[in-house]
């Protein structure tokens, strides 16, 4: 065997053995901690279920794009994300709310999304883009199954 074979080999045995490492060092990481996100997220969740019950869905809006401005972040979205599905579960439903939530039109969402993230000054932020809207999306689709929509 050529020695550039043997040496490709090699490299590539080494690629592997940390490859599978961080497969492994994640997956263990992943199952010491999840109870504890598991409960922080409940914790976030309940915390927007209090705030909801005092405001209207608008309410719920503002305070989360307080809060990720205060804190932005991709994975602080999913945060926020949590806060805003309990705050809307509670919270009174504001007049039109969801009138211009295109529900169900996939790339108009993709479109609303960005649009939503400018009007809040947080343009090409990737945690707003990705996540910090989707629980409106959801919220006003269960708003137009129900047919309660305003």
């Amino acid at each position: 065997m050529p020695g550039w074979a043997k040496t490709l080999i090699g490299i590539l045995c080494v690629v592997a053995f940390f490859v599978i490492s961080a497969l492994v060092v994640g997956i263990v990481y992943v199952a010491r901690n999840k109870d504890a996100w598991r409960a922080k997220n409940r914790e976030v969740v309940a915390e927007g279920r209090n705030f909801g019950s005092g405001t209207d869905t608008q309410g719920c809006i503002d305070e989360s794009i307080v809060r990720y401005k205060k804190e932005p972040g991709y994975f602080k979205a999913f945060s926020i994300n949590s806060f805003v599905r309990g705050c809307l579960e509670s919270s009174r439903l504001t007049p039109g709310f969801c009138d211009n939530v295109p529900v169900g039109k996939g790339m108009e969402l993709m479109e609303w999304r960005k649009e939503q993230c400018r009007h809040y000054d947080l343009g090409n932020d990737l945690g707003c883009n990705y996540s910090l809207f989707f629980p409106v999306i959801m919220f006003c689709g269960e708003q137009k199954r129900k047919g309660s929509q305003q």
